[in-house]
């Protein structure tokens, strides 16, 4: 599906032309067209392959998707495939956008996105003096729109894991904790896998060999960079937080574990004792020389209860009740 067909030069928007016309205004200088597709269909990307002459592997790349985040040169031109990440019902949805740039046009394509590009698209006609840079600024303010949408799907993920630490100590079921921090694991993982190729695209436009596209817009590629590799920093220190919370998690049953074993023990001592004498003294052999003492049985009642009364006050001294 179309979203849009503009023509800009020098910075400013000439109009909204239809796609049949993209042809018209490629030649003119200092013009670029800007075109945006939702799920684009086979024969519309085969439509723009013709007005735009891109190279067959990026398109069939584009109208298959599911590829990893890339930066891929074919002469003049740029093919790059960002993930977009999105927040939905305590899931994350993983969409994708392939962006074709050459000097003078900018094709995009999303798909499986909820949320559109109509802000970037705002954003650059505010700044004419910018958009004078041509396809790579707007390749620019894509890529950099993708990067700053990652942020609160992080800060989502550390509120997340603030949650799980606190019903950890709450002595919330421990199967609920570890559920929680596994299912945090595999969204932290599905935000990597998107981040951090997409850090390795971002350093190929601002040093070394810059793709001509992108001449003139390092800078701005630089900054995309270095929200990048802050992302992918704070990723790698929230996995291993969650990985630090599952042996926190484990430790705890552990404890507990064992908690419960020294009061089974405690208990276990306490009912030995009468027990034993219970034994002892239940065992009617003719000849015992207690059997027919008056004072036998509150003498044993007592020596129970004292034993188990002393046992019991040296058990809560040591916690063990």
């Amino acid at each position: 599906m179309l979203v849009n067909c503009v023509a800009y030069q020098d910075g400013k928007k000439l109009a909204d032309i239809p796609k049949e016309d993209i042809h018209l205004y490629l030649d003119r200088p200092g013009c670029f067209v800007w075109v945006a597709f939702k799920n684009a269909t086979p024969q519309e990307l085969a439509e723009m392959q013709k007005q735009f002459g891109l190279h067959e592997l990026a398109v069939e790349d584009a109208g298959h998707g599911h590829q990893r985040p890339k930066l891929e040169e074919y002469g003049d031109s740029l093919f790059t495939v960002v993930h977009t990440v999105e927040a939905v019902d305590e899931e994350l949805l993983v969409g994708e956008v392939s962006i074709f740039a050459g000097n003078n046009y900018v094709l995009s394509i999303r798909n499986r996105t909820r949320e559109g590009f109509a802000d970037v698209r705002a954003r650059c006609e505010r700044e004419p003096h910018l958009l004078r840079l041509g396809p790579g600024f707007v390749l620019y303010a894509l890529i950099d729109t993708v990067v700053d949408r990652y942020f609160p799907v992080l800060e989502n993920l550390e509120d997340e894991l603030d949650a799980v630490e606190r019903r950890i100590f709450s002595g919330a079921p421990a199967r609920e904790n570890i559920e929680g921090l596994y299912q945090l694991k595999q969204k932290l993982m599905t935000l990597k896998h998107a981040a951090g190729p997409l850090e390795e695209t971002a350093a190929k436009l601002h040093g070394g060999r810059v793709p001509e596209v992108c001449v003139g817009t390092q800078d701005y590629f630089r900054d995309v960079y270095d929200h990048l590799v802050r992302i992918n920093q704070s990723i790698d220190s929230l996995r291993e937080m969650v990985t630090t919370a599952t042996s926190v998690n484990l430790s705890l049953i552990t404890l507990g574990e064992n908690e419960t074993t020294k009061r089974l023990a405690a208990y276990a001592a306490l009912v030995a004792v009468p027990t034993m004498i219970a034994g002892v003294y239940g065992m009617n052999f003719e000849y015992m020389p207690e059997l027919k003492w008056t004072l036998g049985y509150p003498l044993s009642l007592g020596a129970m209860i004292g034993i188990d009364g002393y046992l019991f006050y040296r058990f809560r001294k040591a916690k063990w009740l």
